[in-house]
């Protein structure tokens, strides 16, 4: 196996947490970590050097945006589910902060998900998703300020800004 392909392998465990993270469905998040190395070995002597790990996570953040865009075109059925109401401790938590990453812009959550989960840069986000920094940056605020707004509320801000 040559360096190129053992660098993708060692990334697989960080790209299975973050798509798992971004989808919030392990099936989902492991079809896209496989779509994700599947452009990424067809397209190995496209890579001309640089950072793999955003290239990687461009690639996943893309084939995920598309996927997105498909959904949107279709309805979706969703099932009310009760959710007990006696949780407490970290559980609970757990899903008040889950909520509060659901009710971001998706583009707010990759970027909150990319700097706090993954430990990227402000920079290598600003290249995986294809904007300025500046634009992370004001993505990364509006993301926290939403999810303190909803543990410290119990519940989502007022509206979603992109």
């Amino acid at each position: 196996m040559n360096a190129f392909r053992q660098s993708i392998e060692a990334l697989i465990p960080a790209l299975r947490r973050y798509a798992r993270a971004l989808t919030r469905d392990a099936d989902i998040a492991d079809d896209l970590v496989q779509d994700t190395l599947v452009r990424a070995l067809r397209a190995e002597r496209l890579f001309i050097g640089g950072d793999l790990r955003s290239w990687l996570y461009t690639i996943l953040t893309n084939l995920n945006r598309n996927r997105r865009r498909a959904l949107a075109r279709k309805p979706t059925i969703v099932a009310l589910v009760d959710s007990p109401t006696d949780a407490s401790g970290t559980e609970a938590e757990g899903r008040d902060i889950a909520h509060a990453l659901a009710a971001l812009v998706e583009d707010q959550r990759s970027a909150l998900l990319l700097v706090v989960l993954e430990g990227l840069s402000y920079r290598e986000v600003a290249d995986v998703q294809g904007v300025p920094i500046g634009t992370v940056m004001s993505r990364l605020a509006r993301a926290r300020a939403h999810v303190k707004a909803y543990l410290e509320e119990g519940r989502p801000a007022l509206r979603r800004v992109k």
